[in-house]
C-alpha cells in the first residue's frame, strides 16, 4: 500500500496518545509458500515496559521482527507502533523504533564514530547533532572512550553496546532485540541485559527483547511466550508461572511446550 504523503490528524494524533501501546500486533500471520510460521500473534508491548517474546530457536521471532521492521510485509494481521499503521503509515510507524537484530550488522572496517555518523546520516541527522547524540549515547552504553576505535578490534559484548547506541541515536521510544546476547559469555550477556534493563527505567523506552534463554527473563517483567509460530501464553511472567502452577518461569515454559506438543498430537 503506497503511504499517504500527508497524515491524517487522527493519525498524527495517535503517536503521543497514552491509550496507544508502543507495540500493538492484532491476529498476525504469515506464510513461507505453503508453510505457515505465524498463526494468529496477537499481543502489546507497552510504553516503559521490558516485554521478553521468549521462544526456542525456530519458534518465528526473527520473522516476527522482520514484519515489525518491514523487512516483509504484513498482509495478514495488523501491527501498529504508537498507533501508527506499520502498512499504512511505515515512515512515521518505523521512525518511532530501534532496531539490533541477531545477525551484526556493523561495518568492522569502519571506526565507531564512522558508523554512527552513517546511520545518524540515514535518519536526517546533522553531523554536529550525530556527534553530540553518539557521545550520549556511548557514555550510557559505557563505550564512551570507543569512539575511535575501529569495530573490529572491539569484543563481541562490545560491539552488542555500539549496535545498542546506534539504535538509540535517533532517540526512539521502542527499542527491538532479537536475540542480542547470542554468542556472548556469560558476563557480557549479563551486562547488556543490565544496560537495557537501565535504559527502560532511565529514558522510559518500550523494549522487546526475543530470547530462548530462560535466564534472561525475571518474574516482573512482561512475557509473550511464542512456540511454533503460536503464542501460548503472556503476560507477567509471574503471572504465566502461577498459571501453570511453577514455580519458574524455565518450569512453566517447559509446561506450555509440552502442552501445546500434546494438543498438536
Amino acid at each position: 500500500m503506497t503511504e499517504p504523503t500527508i497524515l491524517p490528524k487522527t493519525a498524527d494524533r495517535t503517536k503521543n496518545d497514552p491509550d496507544h501501546a508502543a507495540l500493538a500486533i492484532r491476529d498476525l500471520n504469515h506464510s513461507y509458500g505453503a508453510r505457515q510460521v505465524l498463526r494468529s500473534i496477537t499481543f502489546s508491548v507497552q510504553r516503559s515496559k521490558f516485554c521478553v517474546l521468549l521462544g526456542l530457536n525456530g519458534a518465528g521471532k526473527t520473522t516476527l521482527f522482520s514484519l515489525i521492521t518491514r523487512l516483509y510485509a504484513a498482509p495478514l494481521g495488523t501491527i501498529h507502533i504508537f498507533g501508527f499503521d506499520v502498512n499504512c503509515y511505515s515512515s512515521a510507524a518505523l521512525r518511532q523504533i530501534g532496531v539490533v537484530f541477531q545477525a551484526r550488522t556493523l561495518d568492522l572496517d569502519l571506526t565507531v564514530r564512522q558508523n554512527l555518523l552513517y546511520h545518524a546520516s540515514l535518519h536526517g541527522i546533522s553531523t554536529k547533532e550525530a556527534l553530540r547524540s553518539a557521545r550520549n549515547v556511548l557514555d550510557r552504553t559505557g563505550m564512551s572512550g570507543s569512539l575511535d576505535e575501529r569495530v573490529r578490534t572491539l569484543s563481541g559484548g562490545q560491539i552488542r553496546r555500539v549496535e545498542i547506541a546506534r539504535a538509540l541515536l535517533h532517540r526512539p521510544p521502542l527499542l527491538l532485540l532479537d536475540e542480542p546476547t547470542v554468542g556472548l559469555d556469560i558476563k557480557a550477556r549479563a551486562d547488556i541485559l543490565a544496560h537495557v534493563r537501565h535504559i527502560v527505567n532511565e529514558a522510559h523506552i518500550g523494549v522487546l527483547w526475543a530470547t530462548h534463554l530462560i535466564d534472561e527473563v525475571n518474574p516482573a517483567d512482561d512475557v509473550v511466550v511464542l512456540h511454533e509460530g503460536r503464542v501460548l501464553d503472556l503476560g507477567l511472567a509471574s503471572e504465566v508461572m502461577a498459571r501453570v502452577g511453577a514455580a519458574d518461569i524455565g518450569t512453566a515454559f517447559t509446561s506450555l511446550v509440552s502442552a501445546a506438543g500434546r494438543e498438536k498430537s
